[in-house]
């Protein structure tokens, strides 16, 4: 059965900046999406400009991972397709935020935190290290790899303590990052990812695009135990008091 991944995008830089759409031609969801092509896969695409921004309920409904880029218009999500998103994961729904996805309405939410972090523009060395090697998110990949010009994440990050910490980063200027971490919302798996600052050809890098269709198929929903959410007879009988 084919897992079916929506890759969600706010696409402004892309439509206002043009040294960003010569860079992503086709948006960066056309960057991850096409990084993300493989047999048993059906990837879709959604932006911030569609109608529910693309996210109505039929299209979450059939979505099992859901990855969302965004920077400058995490406030322009609105609060229904946000709450449904979360909804979605909780029903088990994987969700992959990436770079300030961090600070999008569905990862907020779903943390209970700012998720605010330090930054610095104007590009320098990262160099990512695999930090939980037999995690099935790192499958292909050497101990490190580096991206060589990027936006710096800085420590600390405002997220709770994660269920496993899969990278950590050091930027040229000295500051680390906890930059791949896991986590479970109900019976949904989230995986955020820190690397994608839009001016850089990131979404192009073959060790970026291995982590994420790792990531897809890491989060990707199981079928586990039947759960019911409801008023419920008792299976022992019981004395009358």
């Amino acid at each position: 059965m084919a897992v079916t991944v929506t890759v969600w995008n706010e696409n402004v830089h892309e439509r206002e900046d043009d040294d960003v759409r010569e860079l992503y031609p086709d948006g960066i969801h056309g960057a991850i999406a096409e990084g993300l092509e493989a047999p048993g896969r059906d990837i879709r695409t959604a932006t911030l400009q569609e109608p529910s921004h693309g996210l109505p309920e039929d299209v979450l409904a059939e979505t099992d991972v859901l990855i969302w880029w965004s920077h400058c218009a995490n406030d322009e999500v609105s609060d229904d397709v946000a709450s449904r998103v979360v909804d979605r994961v909780h029903e088990g729904m994987g969700f992959v935020p990436v770079h300030s996805g961090k600070n999008s309405k569905p990862f907020t939410r779903l943390m209970g935190t700012t998720c605010n972090i330090k930054y610095r523009h104007g590009g320098e060395k990262e160099r990512i290290w695999v930090a939980d090697p037999g995690h099935p998110i790192a499958d292909g990949l050497e101990e490190s790899f580096e991206i060589p010009s990027t936006e710096m994440y800085g420590e600390p990050y405002d997220v709770p303590e994660p269920d496993r910490t899969v990278f950590i980063s050091w930027f040229e200027g000295g500051e680390v990052f906890r930059s791949g971490l896991c986590y479970r919302r109900g019976r949904g798996r989230i995986f955020a990812f820190r690397p994608g600052h839009e001016i850089y050809p990131i979404f192009y890098q073959d060790e970026v695009r291995q982590v994420l269709s790792n990531a897809v198929d890491w989060a990707a929903p199981t079928t586990g135990a039947e759960a019911v959410w409801e008023e419920v007879d008792p299976i022992e009988p019981l004395e009358d008091t």
